[in-house]
This record gives C-alpha cells, structure tokens and sequence, in this order.
C-alpha cells in the first residue's frame, strides 16, 4: 500500500484528518516524542493528544509490519511459480493481517499432512474434479478407478476416493470466506465452556467460579478469559468453545456446494463435516480463543498501565522529613530517615516484632530519632509484621502527642511492592553503596511516599503492585504501554534537572539512559546547572536532544525565571515580548500573583497570538505557566490518608463508615485501604451511591483516590472486607 493509503486508512479508523496525521508521521519519523509533539507541537497536529498520538504511532507501526509480512508472501509464493495475477491483485489489497495469511495459507510450507501424503499419490486430478464439481453424469467409483496405483498405496478406488477427499478438506479449511463466515459465527454465537479436571491441582479453590463456567463469547468479561487461560494452564480447567454445529455445516455447505447435480456431491458433503470436525474447529477455536486472550490482555494493560499512571502522580509530600520502616518478624523491622530532599540522615534496626517483642525498647529508639531529626511523618510498608508495627507506631504517636499535643506527626501504611527489587538493584547499589540490601528497602519506601514519581521510575513498574494477570499477558506489549505511561508521567510533571536521578532523567523527552547519566556526572563536576542551556555542553546533547527536553526541564535556580516553567527556550522571545506588552516584570511572576493574573486572564489569545507571530495553543502555554511559574500539577490532587491511631480487622462491624485510600482498581472493583491489614472490596456493583450500573470502573475511581466507604461484611478468617461507596 502506498503511504498516502495507509494515511488515509488510519485517519478512517481514527477519525483524525489525514493532514494531521500525515504530520504526525513525519515528527515520529524525524525522531520526535510523543510528549514534545503533544505540548509542542499543537498547532501542527491539530493539537491532538498523546493517547491519539500513540494510537497514529500504533497504527503506523501495525501497518509498517503489515507490509513487511505482504513482501514476504509475495516472495514465497513467487518461488513456488503459483503467483497468478488475481491472487497478486488480492494479497496487495488486503488492509489487514487476517486476510492476509488466508491468502496465503494454501501457499505456506506445511508439516506433512493427510492431503499432502495424497497429491504425492497422484490423487490432486481426482480431488479437482469432486472441488470443481462439473461432473455431473456418470459413476464415482468408475471416475476414481483411473487413480488405483498399488505402488503408491492406492489399492482401490475407495482408497483413491478417501485421499482426494483428504485434498478437497485441505481445500475448504483454508478457503477464505470459509474462514470469515466461522469466525463470525464463533465470535457471535459461541460459548466459552470450562469445567474441572478430574486431578485435585486447586486445593485453594482458587478457580471455584469456574469449575462449571458456559457463557457467551461475546458477553465473557476480560478477567475471566485470564483467569480461565490461568487455571487452563495449571491443569485445573478443561476449555472449549462450543458453537451450533448443524448450523455451521449448513453455512460451509452453502458457500462450498454450487451444484448439487455433481455425481461427487456426496463425498463433498463428506469433505465438508471432516475438514470442519477435523481442521476447521481446532483451529478457528485457537484462533478465537486467541483473540479473546489477547484482548483480555490488551485490557488488563490498559487498566494496570492507568494504575501505574495514577500511582506516579499521586501527591508528593516533598517538605516533610519521613521516616520509613520496613517491618518484619525475625529480622527485625529497618528504620531509616530522609530529609525533604530525599536525603538519607539515619537508619538502624528494631525488633518490636514476634519473635523478639522488644516494643518499649523499640519506642525509645524511634522516640530519640523523631526528636533529633523533626520526623513530621512516618510510612510503614504494608508487608510481613506491618500490623503489628503499625499498632506500635500508633502508641508511639499517642504517647508522645501526650507530652506534646502540638506535636506535628501521623503516620500511614504504604505498599512496599517492589522495595526489594530497588534494594537489590544496581541503582540502589550505587546511591547507598555503604548499606546492605535491606536498609535500602526501608529508604525507598520513605521516599516513595515523599516523591512517588521520583522513586518508582527506579522500580520495574510490573512491580510496584497495581496489576492483576500482568505476568499473563503479552509482556512486550505490557513495557511498551508501561514504558509510555513512565514517560508521559514524568514529562507531564516535569524534572528538576539539578536533583533528579539518572533513572527519572532517563524518561525525560530526547534523553536515553547514557545521556542521562552523563548529564549527572556534568552536573557533579559543575556543581549544578544554572539554565537550560548548559545543557548543550553536557556530551550526547546536541541540538535535536536538547529541543526535545528542554521544555521538561525545571531549573529553580536560574536566574532566568521561564527556566522553571513549561516554557520551551523557542518560545523565550514570545513569551518575553507578551510581558513586555503587558507591563509584566518577568522577575516577579511569584510575588505579585493578582496583577499578573488579571492582565492575563483578560487577554485576547487570538488577537495577542497573531501580534506575537505565534499559534493560539503556544500562547495558551505560555499563559498558563506565567500565571503558575514552577507549578508541580500533582498538588492539586489530595493527599493519602494520615493517621494517628491504630484500627484492627476485628473492631470492623457492619454499617461503620470508613475514609480510605485506593489502592487498586480491576475490572470488578477497587480494593481500598481503611486503616487495616488486608485491602477491603468495594465490587464494582457497589460504586456508584445511586445504585445505577457501571460500565467502566475507571470511569468511577482511581488509584491513590480518597473514598467514604461503608462495611458490608467483614470475614476474618479469608482476611476479606466488603465495602460499599457513600
């Protein structure tokens, strides 16, 4: 196809207009992100955004392979002398890659099969004319007694019969309309049908939901194709899909059979129920179960990748010092403190916890601690021991608000998942290389709670706890989102390039790992950047890296106040000449708020923008970062739940009213934290205080979301909560 098709193809698909998307081709072509064209570049996409941006670069990518696969086929079947110029006609007009490989699939080297075993017996003259059913008198038998060869293992005519037959259902199993119509049927009219095997391999009960499963294929949930994949795998589950198959041999017989006066028409019909029994079922069965999997996975990494972003963008508590404990039984709980920077003051080990139980000597140790260091917070990972060292925290909080009642200090429990990965990494070993494995654990969770986005980019984000089936999925496709969503987080953001690590630099728009750790070691020896355009001395950054970073690079310290915006340096004369026209100090943006503001809000963009020479979404940029220079746009988002006291599982009772954190969010619900142990479960039927339907639980909640929630029940021995939203 040529690129003007393929543009025009994607602009269908996506209601985008083709101008747009052809531009978009041209900057991914060039080498720009997808954040830079996003922020940048509006006034030549048409100001899309960067989910339609990746959707044009997806397609662009699925059409790229689309093409290479159709030169591949072309070849093959030119190597084989069997390329005629209809089939030449049909490969080069299909848009997809299903249609494709059925063009293709009576072409495709083959593993020996029955109807091959028969052409090699010279039976294929025999099979064409039961296939091309122009024979319309005389005997069967007598026609198929031409093709007896004993030597060849054809001892009968019968025998000569049965081998074409093989041929003719080779044949039907790979015609094309054969396939589009089964497909159809499957996909409307089948059901997924799971049942227990006879080996006792759930002793969990796990998978008790599906032990006796039929339903719709269209109608099945994505979780419930991942769970049954899951438990299929593990030998618990036996799957088929089951479809009507009277009415499917009705339909292949009508698009095979065009003359029933053929004296063949009978062992076509033959030909018909065993290439569908035989070859066509088994395979459009994997083919559809394929499909149903690989859209339940494409699902399941929408809605962890949507996780993942809400994760990052949760609030930072960036002026506290924290304390960070990661609690355990035997090894003792790992305490360490970091100031507002991150940096890390202190750490040591306490045993509060069984076995050792040495609680009032813990409290002593992190009362001396929380008094030398003005500790105003502390997090606790939600692991092994979390319950009990959060009721110690507790007490300590309780006791020491007694002797001092202005005492600023709570604390909350935060996930841990993913701290040991970060302990044990390379990363961690060369911020902390005087501290073993697990003292890094405890920091990282100090920090995850005082900068979620900084810290977690250092984490696998399969790790960090948000998921559900991700190690089932595609795992290629899963980094590719998970890695869109790390980079969109953090250019969204923005970087403060004078304390950000080498991992959190490495997301920045136009930056790679190495570059990244050369602008680390460039700011080492200079002792920090004092604007944006130091950065072109930094080795690696030429002027391509350095137009599409710049704008996600905050320096607080330059003496050039737009270096802490969102402002691109392209766009430094613009902006300069605005406040010039406005009567705006540019060195006062932050301390004379409500004279700037007014002068900006009462601006004619358009009018202003054609005076600037510059486009109306450029302009609306530069507004808004003059109206909130060095803005961080997590702020506006509420803050975790802090506390002060202690609730246990056993003291939740029908009706209590709870505040919460989600933590969660999967396609039948969001589990929330209230303050215990386990996460409790407010089922997607629950989520909406009208009582009306959810159709998307994304739509209603998201990770790190505030909720009033109420209890429903509460089972203490399986450790679960039912919630409801109020």
């Amino acid at each position: 196809m040529s690129s003007s098709k393929i543009i025009g193809l994607i602009a269908d698909q996506l209601s985008i207009p083709s101008k747009s998307i052809e531009k978009v081709s041209d900057l991914l072509e060039e080498g720009a992100t997808i954040p830079f064209i996003a922020r940048y570049r509006k006034e030549v996409t048409g100001s899309l955004d960067e989910v339609q941006l990746r959707d044009i670069r997806d397609k662009l990518d699925y059409y790229t392979l689309l093409e290479q696969r159709r030169e591949t086929i072309l070849e093959s079947i030119k190597k084989q002398e069997k390329l005629t110029p209809e089939l030449e006609k049909a490969i080069l007009g299909a848009t997809d890659l299903t249609t494709l490989e059925d063009l293709y699939l009576p072409y495709k080297p083959k593993r020996k099969t029955r109807a091959s075993v028969a052409i090699e017996r010279g039976l294929e003259p025999l099979a064409d004319l039961i296939w091309e059913q122009k024979t319309t008198k005389g005997d069967a038998i007598e026609l198929a007694g031409a093709f007896i060869n004993p030597d060849l293992e054809v001892p009968d005519a019968e025998s000569a019969l049965n081998g074409a037959r093989d041929i003719v259902a080779e044949k039907i199993s790979q015609h094309p309309e054969v396939r589009d119509m089964l497909r159809y049927q499957f996909r409307n009219f089948s059901s997924l049908v799971a049942n227990k095997t006879e080996d006792d391999k759930d002793e969990a009960r796990t998978y008790e939901t599906y032990y006796k499963f039929n339903q719709k294929v269209k109608f099945i949930k994505p979780y419930q194709v991942l769970a049954i994949d899951r438990a299929e795998r593990e030998g618990v589950l036996s799957v088929k899909l089951d479809v009507w198959e009277d009415r499917v041999l009705d339909e292949i017989d009508s698009i095979i059979i065009e003359n029933d006066d053929s004296i063949f028409v009978t062992y076509l019909e033959e030909a018909v129920e065993d290439a569908w029994k035989r070859l066509l079922n088994p395979s459009i069965s994997r083919e559809i179960r394929g499909e149903l999997t690989e859209k339940a996975g494409e699902h399941a990494i929408s809605m962890f990748a949507e996780n993942v972003k809400n994760l990052l963008l949760q609030p930072p508590f960036s002026t506290k010092t924290i304390m960070g404990i990661d609690p355990a039984y035997r090894t003792g709980c790992k305490v360490a403190i970091i100031d507002q920077h991150g940096n890390y003051l202190e750490g040591t080990t306490i045993y509060p916890t069984p076995p050792h139980n040495k609680v009032e000597e813990s409290k002593i140790i992190l009362s001396r601690m929380v008094a030398t260091h003005k500790v105003e917070l502390i997090a606790i990972g939600n692991g092994t021991g979390s319950r009990e060292t959060e009721s110690i925290v507790a007490d300590l909080i309780g006791e020491l608000k007694g002797k001092d009642p202005n005492l600023e200090l709570a604390y909350l429990v935060t996930s841990e998942a993913g701290a040991s990965v970060y302990s044990a990494s390379d990363i961690a070993r060369e911020e902390f290389p005087d501290l073993d494995a697990a003292q890094r654990g405890n920091i990282s969770i100090a920090r995850r709670v005082q900068d979620p986005l900084a810290e977690l980019v250092k984490i696998d984000p399969k790790s960090i706890g948000v998921g559900l089936y991700q190690h089932d999925v595609n795992q290629v496709s899963l980094m590719r989102s998970l890695g869109d969503v790390v980079e969109s987080c953090v250019n969204h953001v923005g970087v403060n390039i004078n304390t950000a690590s080498a991992p959190l630099l490495s997301y920045v728009s136009g930056l790679s790992k190495v570059v990244a750790g050369h602008i680390v070691n460039y700011r080492s020896d200079l002792g920090g950047f004092s604007s944006r355009e130091q950065l072109q001395d930094v080795p690696g950054v030429g002027p391509f890296r350095f137009q599409q970073a710049a704008g996600f690079l905050r320096i607080p310290e330059s003496k050039n106040p737009l270096d802490n915006t969102a402002i691109h340096p392209e766009s430094y004369d613009a902006a300069l000449k605005l406040c010039s026209e406005l009567g705006i100090d540019i060195h006062s943006l932050g301390s004379r708020k409500e004279e700037i503001t007014q002068k900006l809000k009462t601006l004619n963009i358009k009018t202003m923008a054609a005076k600037l020479g510059i486009g109306e979404p450029t302009l609306e940029l530069i507004v808004e970062n003059l109206l909130k220079p060095g803005r961080d746009p997590r702020e506006d988002l509420p803050k975790p739940v802090l506390r002060q006291d202690v609730l246990k599982m056993e003291e939740l009772n029908t009706g209590m009213k709870l505040t919460g954190t989600v933590r969660n969010v999967v396609d039948f619900g969001a589990f929330v934290d209230v303050g215990v142990k386990a996460d409790g479960l407010i089922h997607v039927s629950q989520l909406r205080t009208d009582g009306k339907r959810v159709d998307n639980v994304m739509d209603e909640v998201a990770v790190g979301d505030i909720v009033e929630v109420e209890v429903i029940s509460v089972d203490i021995q399986r450790q679960r909560i039912a919630l409801k939203r109020v």
